[in-house]
């Protein structure tokens, strides 16, 4: 990994390449928004300061990215929680480094928020990446389930 590594949270410049590292991954079959339809929706997450994309830029190229979601809890006494998403480092620069560095990054983000936990959900398929969160410390806990609210009949 260079020493040129660094971190910064995305702007609006950065889009196409963050959602050029999304296509990477093969999700929704291989297809991204536009840029405009990016821009649309990083606006509106511009409007909550707890909920930023982060990008890992080196020697000038952003080579990473990942998504930070800092969450207000009524349990737990108050304290915030984490969620990590969307976490990808450019193919050509995998296995140099970026991925633990960007993680750190997180987990230092998270705990100057005063987060409790960090928490992640993987793609079961993605086998070699839970290993790697996993070397980090990242501990399997609990069960995540999910449904599509669209799909979903309410008279079920």
């Amino acid at each position: 990994m260079s020493a040129g590594l660094s971190f910064r949270v995305v702007s609006r410049a950065d889009l196409p390449a963050v959602l050029a590292l999304y296509a990477q991954l093969g999700q929704d079959d291989g297809t991204t928004l536009s840029v405009s339809e990016a821009e649309a929706l990083w606006e509106d997450m511009e409007a909550h300061p707890d909920h930023r994309i982060w990008v890992a830029e080196e020697d000038g190229v952003v080579v990473g990215t990942f998504s930070l979601l800092r969450m207000v809890n009524l349990a737990h006494r108050g304290a915030p929680s984490a969620v990590l998403e969307d976490v990808v480092v450019d193919a050509s620069r995998r296995g140099r480094g970026v991925g633990r560095a960007m993680m750190l990054h997180a987990l230092a983000v998270a705990r100057s928020k005063g987060c409790y936990k960090l928490a992640l959900s993987s793609n079961g398929r993605r086998v070699d990446a839970h290993r790697f969160y996993e070397s980090l410390g990242f501990r399997r806990h609990g069960i995540s389930l999910s449904i599509d609210p669209e799909a979903h009949d309410a008279r079920t």
